[in-house]
């Protein structure tokens, strides 16, 4: 789901940790899409991280790029889920891409943000060819 400007949140949450003598941090969930998407572009096979239809309305009013195609759901008050939505490379193991990615960006979230991921769930939206087109094509 998108707020109605497509925001990568699909509620209102933050991760807020509590408890230190300096006072509360909070990370905004946009941030988390940020992470995870700096993540999935180093994974082999990954083409683009794309959004939908609301993300592309959101791009022309000036949305910015690095959480299209990313959602960040609650699952608990300490759990978030991800979505990706992503292009793959022609010829790779779909499966085999998308464990690498899933494991990524589980890693990469909960390394620098001390907070569990319970689920990151990909839905592969399309497959680029490494080959240039012709003008026969």
């Amino acid at each position: 789901m998108n707020d109605p400007a497509g925001n990568a949140v699909t509620e209102l949450h933050e991760i807020e940790h509590t408890g230190s003598e300096y006072g509360t941090i909070r990370i905004e969930n946009s941030v988390l899409a940020v992470i995870a998407h700096e993540a999935a572009k180093k994974v082999v096979g990954v083409a683009e991280i794309q959004g939908g239809f609301a993300d592309g309305l959101a791009g022309i009013i000036g949305k910015k790029a690095k959480d299209r195609g990313i959602r960040i759901g609650a699952e608990e008050e300490d759990f978030r889920s991800i979505d990706l939505a992503i292009v793959v490379e022609f010829g790779v193991c779909i499966p085999d891409v998308c464990l690498q990615l899933q494991a990524a960006v589980k890693r990469a979230v909960e390394d620098m943000t001390g907070q569990p991921i319970s689920a990151v769930n990909v839905v592969v939206q399309g497959i680029r060819s490494a080959e240039p087109k012709t003008e026969e094509e």
